[in-house]
Protein backbone atom coordinates (compact mmCIF):
# COMPACT_ATOMS: atom_id res chain seq x y z
CA UNK A 1 0.00 0.00 0.00
CA UNK A 2 1.24 3.45 -0.72
CA UNK A 3 3.12 4.09 2.88
CA UNK A 4 -0.41 4.02 4.50
CA UNK A 5 0.75 2.10 7.52
CA UNK A 6 -2.38 1.58 8.90
CA UNK A 7 -2.54 -1.18 6.04
CA UNK A 8 1.38 -1.87 6.03
CA UNK A 9 2.31 -2.55 9.64
CA UNK A 10 1.18 -5.92 10.14
CA UNK A 11 3.43 -8.91 11.46
CA UNK A 12 2.53 -12.44 11.16
CA UNK A 13 -0.90 -14.05 13.11
CA UNK A 14 -0.26 -16.14 16.63
CA UNK A 15 -1.67 -19.31 15.71
CA UNK A 16 -3.27 -21.43 18.18
CA UNK A 17 -6.52 -23.82 18.31
CA UNK A 18 -9.78 -22.14 18.74
CA UNK A 19 -11.59 -22.81 21.66
CA UNK A 20 -14.77 -24.84 21.02
CA UNK A 21 -15.74 -26.77 23.73
CA UNK A 22 -17.59 -29.87 22.59
CA UNK A 23 -16.46 -30.10 19.22
CA UNK A 24 -12.99 -32.34 19.67
CA UNK A 25 -10.38 -29.84 19.02
CA UNK A 26 -7.10 -31.53 19.31
CA UNK A 27 -3.85 -29.99 20.81
CA UNK A 28 -1.71 -27.93 18.79
CA UNK A 29 0.90 -30.87 18.39
CA UNK A 30 -2.59 -33.56 17.47
CA UNK A 31 -4.04 -33.75 14.34
CA UNK A 32 -3.02 -33.08 10.83
CA UNK A 33 -1.29 -29.32 11.95
CA UNK A 34 -2.35 -26.00 12.44
CA UNK A 35 -2.98 -24.54 8.98
CA UNK A 36 -0.31 -21.79 7.88
CA UNK A 37 -1.30 -18.32 7.33
CA UNK A 38 0.32 -18.45 4.38
CA UNK A 39 -2.75 -20.87 2.85
CA UNK A 40 -5.03 -18.76 4.20
CA UNK A 41 -4.03 -15.68 2.09
CA UNK A 42 -3.89 -17.18 -0.70
CA UNK A 43 -7.55 -18.89 -0.61
CA UNK A 44 -8.53 -15.27 0.50
CA UNK A 45 -6.61 -13.71 -2.64
CA UNK A 46 -7.93 -16.59 -5.08
CA UNK A 47 -11.83 -16.52 -3.88
CA UNK A 48 -14.33 -14.87 -6.15
CA UNK A 49 -17.40 -14.63 -3.61
CA UNK A 50 -17.05 -13.53 -0.18
CA UNK A 51 -19.82 -13.44 2.40
CA UNK A 52 -20.00 -10.59 4.80
CA UNK A 53 -22.14 -10.56 8.10
CA UNK A 54 -22.67 -7.62 9.65
CA UNK A 55 -25.60 -6.52 12.19
CA UNK A 56 -28.57 -4.50 11.93
CA UNK A 57 -29.36 -1.47 13.75
CA UNK A 58 -31.91 -3.51 15.85
CA UNK A 59 -29.36 -6.46 16.21
CA UNK A 60 -30.65 -8.63 13.75
CA UNK A 61 -28.03 -9.97 11.53
CA UNK A 62 -27.32 -9.86 7.77
CA UNK A 63 -25.35 -11.55 5.37
CA UNK A 64 -24.76 -10.55 1.74
CA UNK A 65 -22.08 -11.90 -0.81
CA UNK A 66 -19.66 -9.41 -2.33
CA UNK A 67 -17.00 -9.11 -4.78
CA UNK A 68 -14.16 -8.03 -3.17
CA UNK A 69 -9.86 -8.10 -3.24
CA UNK A 70 -6.99 -9.16 -0.84
CA UNK A 71 -4.18 -6.90 -0.78
CA UNK A 72 -1.78 -7.00 2.18
CA UNK A 73 -3.07 -8.70 4.13
CA UNK A 74 -6.62 -6.43 4.06
CA UNK A 75 -9.99 -7.48 2.31
CA UNK A 76 -11.19 -4.42 0.37
CA UNK A 77 -14.99 -4.41 -0.76
CA UNK A 78 -17.54 -2.07 -1.84
CA UNK A 79 -21.36 -1.30 -1.24
CA UNK A 80 -24.16 1.07 -2.07
CA UNK A 81 -24.72 3.97 -0.71
CA UNK A 82 -27.95 3.20 0.28
CA UNK A 83 -28.02 -0.68 1.05
CA UNK A 84 -28.28 -2.61 4.12
CA UNK A 85 -24.74 -3.30 4.40
CA UNK A 86 -24.31 0.54 4.98
CA UNK A 87 -26.40 1.11 7.09
CA UNK A 88 -25.40 -1.62 9.44
CA UNK A 89 -21.45 -0.89 9.09
CA UNK A 90 -22.47 2.97 9.85
CA UNK A 91 -23.67 1.91 13.41
CA UNK A 92 -21.38 -0.91 13.56
CA UNK A 93 -18.16 -1.56 11.69
CA UNK A 94 -17.55 -5.07 12.95
CA UNK A 95 -18.21 -7.33 10.26
CA UNK A 96 -17.59 -11.17 9.45
CA UNK A 97 -16.19 -11.87 6.16
CA UNK A 98 -16.36 -16.02 5.00
CA UNK A 99 -15.87 -17.49 1.93
CA UNK A 100 -18.32 -19.94 0.20
CA UNK A 101 -17.06 -23.31 0.87
CA UNK A 102 -17.71 -25.36 3.93
CA UNK A 103 -14.76 -27.85 3.21
CA UNK A 104 -12.24 -25.41 3.19
CA UNK A 105 -12.93 -22.86 6.02
CA UNK A 106 -11.67 -19.57 5.97
CA UNK A 107 -13.28 -16.19 8.30
CA UNK A 108 -12.23 -13.22 9.12
CA UNK A 109 -13.46 -10.89 12.54
CA UNK A 110 -12.63 -7.23 12.10
CA UNK A 111 -13.71 -3.81 12.10
CA UNK A 112 -13.83 -1.56 8.80
CA UNK A 113 -12.49 1.61 8.05
CA UNK A 114 -13.98 3.59 4.64
CA UNK A 115 -11.12 3.91 2.20
CA UNK A 116 -10.13 7.65 1.13
CA UNK A 117 -6.99 7.43 -0.34
CA UNK A 118 -6.95 8.28 -4.00
CA UNK A 119 -3.62 6.42 -4.35
CA UNK A 120 -5.47 3.25 -2.80
CA UNK A 121 -8.63 3.12 -4.60
CA UNK A 122 -6.24 3.16 -7.62
CA UNK A 123 -4.39 0.02 -6.41
CA UNK A 124 -8.09 -1.50 -5.41
CA UNK A 125 -9.46 -0.52 -8.96
CA UNK A 126 -6.49 -2.31 -11.05
CA UNK A 127 -7.13 -5.32 -8.40
CA UNK A 128 -10.50 -5.63 -9.13
CA UNK A 129 -9.82 -5.36 -12.82
CA UNK A 130 -7.34 -8.15 -13.07
CA UNK A 131 -9.89 -10.26 -11.33
CA UNK A 132 -13.60 -9.28 -12.38
CA UNK A 133 -12.86 -7.80 -15.69
CA UNK A 134 -14.32 -4.72 -13.90
CA UNK A 135 -12.88 -1.33 -12.80
CA UNK A 136 -15.19 0.64 -9.86
CA UNK A 137 -13.70 3.63 -10.36
CA UNK A 138 -12.68 4.34 -13.43
CA UNK A 139 -16.27 6.98 -13.43
CA UNK A 140 -15.19 8.20 -10.11
CA UNK A 141 -14.89 12.22 -10.50
CA UNK A 142 -12.67 13.94 -7.50
CA UNK A 143 -11.22 11.59 -5.20
CA UNK A 144 -14.16 10.14 -3.35
CA UNK A 145 -16.69 7.66 -5.43
CA UNK A 146 -20.43 8.18 -4.19
CA UNK A 147 -20.72 4.19 -2.88
CA UNK A 148 -18.34 3.64 0.31
CA UNK A 149 -15.19 1.09 -0.36
CA UNK A 150 -14.14 -0.52 3.33
CA UNK A 151 -10.90 -1.80 4.44
CA UNK A 152 -11.20 -4.67 6.69
CA UNK A 153 -7.90 -5.82 8.62
CA UNK A 154 -8.60 -8.88 10.52
CA UNK A 155 -8.39 -8.92 14.27
CA UNK A 156 -9.42 -12.85 14.26
CA UNK A 157 -9.56 -15.16 12.03
CA UNK A 158 -10.31 -19.03 11.51
CA UNK A 159 -9.72 -22.00 9.36
CA UNK A 160 -10.17 -25.70 8.88
CA UNK A 161 -10.87 -28.61 6.49
CA UNK A 162 -14.13 -30.22 7.32
CA UNK A 163 -11.63 -33.64 6.31
CA UNK A 164 -10.13 -33.13 9.46
CA UNK A 165 -12.02 -30.40 11.56
CA UNK A 166 -10.82 -31.07 15.06
CA UNK A 167 -6.80 -31.59 13.46
CA UNK A 168 -6.81 -28.78 11.55
CA UNK A 169 -9.36 -26.07 12.98
CA UNK A 170 -6.54 -22.94 13.39
CA UNK A 171 -7.20 -19.78 14.90
CA UNK A 172 -4.99 -16.41 13.83
CA UNK A 173 -4.98 -13.38 15.89
CA UNK A 174 -3.44 -10.17 14.81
Amino acid sequence: MPNDKRFTDRSEPILDRPNMPGYGIQGVGDGSSLIPWSRVSNLLSQARNYWISSTRPDGRPHAAPVWGVWIEETFFFGTGIRSQKERNIKKNSWLVVHLESGDEVVMLEGPVERVTDARLFARINQAYGVKYDWRPFEEVEGDMPEDPFYALRPQLAYAWLEVDFPGSATRYRF
